[in-house]
């Protein structure tokens, strides 16, 4: 691949973050998505995540970053990634792979808890069935979504739609993007002592 290729490349992904703070919903459910989570955390909630492939590791990265630490030590929070391969492989052969995500938040959603939907095509089935059973139950929805939002952009309480792009992998970086930015903004708040 030429240095020229490999540019454009890097354009065309400021370009699609660029996109995005051109956006003003984009930036409003980034901040609705803090207040949320914030809200979440405060009232002793759970955050809970969710994404097939690679938004299965975005989820994953949402809530180690809770359990753990971000910038700095300080308390855990807590934060679940709906990820475990024993939990998902059992619900998909019982109830069928559309369910894998819906039974855990059934599981342990209840009013008060934010889930955190990762959907690029906005259409994954168990990700809509997962968005169901939040709302049955209470839970606050964010749909971190791209190409339009499919099916999803109804049904989550916050969406978060990454404009323009057309490849999962745009749409991708920049829910990383916002993941970590909303962990910064929760933190900056709750532990300031953390950002000198």
């Amino acid at each position: 691949m030429s240095s020229d290729t490999i540019r454009r490349s890097f354009e065309d992904a400021a370009a699609t973050l660029r996109a995005f703070l051109d956006d003003p919903a984009c930036l409003e459910g980034v901040q609705r998505f803090v207040a949320a989570a914030r809200a979440t955390l405060d009232r002793g909630g759970l955050l809970m995540s969710c994404g097939n492939g690679g938004s299965m590791c975005d989820a994953m990265h949402f809530a180690e970053e809770w359990t753990g630490r971000f910038r700095s030590d300080r308390a855990p929070l807590p934060a679940l990634a709906f990820s475990d391969p024993s939990h998902l492989t059992c619900i998909a052969n019982d109830f069928g792979y559309d369910e894998v995500f819906a039974r855990l938040v059934a599981a342990y959603g209840k009013p008060g808890d934010l889930l955190v939907a990762l959907s690029t095509s906005g259409g994954s089935p168990n990700i809509l069935r997962a968005l169901d059973v939040a709302r049955e139950r209470g839970v606050t929805t964010v749909g971190l979504l791209g190409k339009g939002g499919g099916a999803a952009l109804e049904k989550v309480d916050i969406p978060i739609v990454v404009p323009v792009a057309t490849t999962s992998d745009r749409i991708q970086e920049v829910h990383i993007k916002v993941l970590h930015i909303a962990i910064e903004s929760v933190e900056r708040d709750v532990f300031p002592e953390n950002y000198p």
